[in-house]
């Protein structure tokens, strides 16, 4: 008797951990509601970033993005959000649903990650990723900032992203353009010459 009431406790606790583990994520738009939501009432933007587990320059720009003097710079100016997309193999799960469909509707599809937009609290797309040339509008598509921005074209325009959608100063903008170059393994930062 014992025995068969612990195999179908072992029973039960298998089904129910396999339907937590299959429970798919909130969608885009329930995330992006939640965000402008939270957003609208701290006063920020919000920043969505396209990612996926496999992505290395998605991990890159969460790390620039998480260094603590950047950290606060982000957070003080945005909600920010990660959707998956693009998973391997087998974690197809992972993907946050209607994502790809967002990427679509902003002219975003076709490109690799991390791609990102700022919105605003109404739902009005600001910026995003792409690299456009001068002058030319967002319903033109560019072509996408090649992973986490790192080269100096990549950074001047995620800086530039930056100073359009957020109320950081001349000096914080700059601390983001060495953190984000640093990404470049040709990057070598001006050494400073202290008078002695």
């Amino acid at each position: 008797m014992k025995l068969k009431s612990l195999l179908l406790l072992f029973v039960a606790l298998l089904i129910v951990s396999t339907a937590f583990s299959q429970t798919a994520p909130p969608s885009a738009d329930a995330v992006l509601k939640e965000a402008m939501k939270l957003a609208k009432a701290q006063k920020k933007k919000v920043f969505i970033k396209f990612s996926a587990s496999w992505c290395g320059w998605c991990h890159k720009m969460d790390a620039s993005m998480n260094e603590p003097e950047m950290q606060p710079l982000f957070e003080k100016s945005f909600v920010m959000r990660q959707l998956t997309v693009m998973e391997s193999k087998g974690k197809e799960n992972l993907e946050t649903p209607g994502a790809l469909d967002l990427l679509k509707k902003y002219n975003s599809d076709g490109f690799g990650i991390p791609v990102w937009f700022i919105f605003d609290t109404d739902g009005k797309l600001l910026v995003d990723s792409h690299l456009r040339p001068e002058g030319v509008g967002m319903e033109v598509k560019g072509k996408n900032i090649i992973g986490c921005p790192a080269s100096k074209e990549e950074v001047e325009a995620f800086v530039r992203a930056l100073k359009l959608t957020t109320k950081l100063t001349d000096a914080e903008l700059s601390k983001v353009f060495v953190e984000f170059r640093k990404n470049d393994p040709a990057f070598k930062p001006a050494t400073v010459n202290k008078a002695k």
